[in-house]
């Protein structure tokens, strides 16, 4: 029909322009963010591409879901200020007939958001989260060159290890200034090595002694030690919330734990939020051709930015238990729907107005 397929290439063209504009935008703003953490130390500068690939991934979902909704109110808007609706209308196409080319259009963008929502967001996460954990753990003990004096991350401890001697987490003339709590600490030994203890890791020594200076308090002390243990690297430890964010959802509904539960509404409010912001898409263009198209883009804008941050503040009020999972989306999600179902029985009543003066009698024959 010349009715669907006009509005669905139309759709086409305004969303994939839609598309390439926000990834564009986007990507840039996600790569200063990365680079931002590479300068601080929370990801090794040759996984910034690899971090920039996942995060993509993880946020792709919403992206389709803009540019889904930008693209319909973007369509509808240039159809209403062109005429070319009261056209449409005026030979019997109500507003309830664009959402069945409009589905059609967006219904393989939906599965798309689904499967990314539920699933790919889920692993990216994981990624990201591996990628964080494996530069975290190096610790100070990799970033050591033996044969040169090392300053750890936190910037509190110098370490040395004679070059001729460092193998496989064991070394010989170890040498390690700390300062701390207004204490500088001075630590040699003649032998040392690693090793994990209930996933963190010590720096046992042998053979040594420890310098204690307390500038403050004049103090001075000498400690000599046939062994001697230091924490070096403790195990990151992921909130729930971020635990929550890394795993699929059949793990979320086979533990339903707070943050589970936060988790898992938030990802069903995302899929639900892009069906209803297709819905929303379709009543809220302007009628009046003179308004322009801006004031309904400025309306997308607000609407999907205020939408989508309840969505994200939901998965909060469920996970501290100030409502549970099914209210909660009852609560956020339903009256949305019920809006935009009011809209567009309002849109069709508009429409109808030019059916019934086609229909008219006396206004058919007269001269003009």
């Amino acid at each position: 029909m010349l009715f669907h397929s006009s509005i669905r290439n139309e759709l086409s063209r305004y969303f994939w322009a839609t598309l390439v504009v926000l990834t564009t935008i986007v990507l840039t703003v996600w790569l200063i963010r990365t680079f931002g953490d590479a300068s601080f130390g929370r990801i090794s500068l040759e996984d910034v591409s690899l971090v920039l690939g996942y995060t993509m991934l993880s946020n792709l979902h919403s992206l389709l879901t803009l540019s889904l909704y930008v693209a319909t109110v973007s369509t509808l808007s240039r159809m209403y200020a062109d005429s070319e609706m009261v056209i449409w209308q005026a030979s019997g196409q109500s507003t309830f007939k664009l959402l069945r080319p409009t589905l059609l259009f967006a219904l393989p963008w939906l599965l798309a958001i689904i499967v990314l929502t539920l699933f790919a967001w889920p692993w990216s996460n994981q990624q990201i989260f591996e990628v964080r954990e494996r530069f975290e753990q190096r610790g100070d003990l990799e970033r050591i060159q033996p044969g040169l004096f090392q300053e750890s991350a936190d910037g509190k401890r110098v370490f040395f290890i004679d070059k001729s001697s460092a193998s496989q987490g064991q070394g010989n003339q170890i040498f390690i200034v700390a300062n701390e709590n207004n204490t500088q600490t001075i630590v040699s030994s003649q032998t040392g090595l690693v090793e994990n203890r209930m996933g963190n890791r010590y720096l046992v020594l042998s053979n040594g002694q420890r310098i204690e200076i307390n500038a403050e308090k004049n103090e001075f002390r000498v400690v000599e030690f046939d062994t001697y243990s230091s924490l070096v690297d403790i195990k990151p430890m992921q909130t729930s919330l971020q635990d929550a964010q890394a795993k699929q959802p059949q793990e979320l509904i086979a533990n339903l734990t707070p943050a589970s539960k936060g988790e898992l509404t938030w990802r069903i409010g995302m899929i639900v939020a892009a069906v209803n912001l297709l819905l929303l898409a379709i009543g809220i263009p302007f009628i009046n051709p003179r308004s322009g198209r801006s004031g309904s883009l400025m309306l997308t804008l607000v609407s999907f930015f205020t939408y989508y941050n309840f969505v994200n503040m939901s998965r909060n009020w469920v996970v501290v238990g100030k409502l549970g999972m099914t209210d909660m989306l009852l609560a956020l999600h339903l009256p949305v729907f019920v809006l935009a179902c009011l809209i567009l029985l309002w849109r069709a009543q508009q429409g109808m107005v030019f059916k019934r003066s086609r229909r008219m009698p006396g206004l058919q024959g007269q001269p003009t």
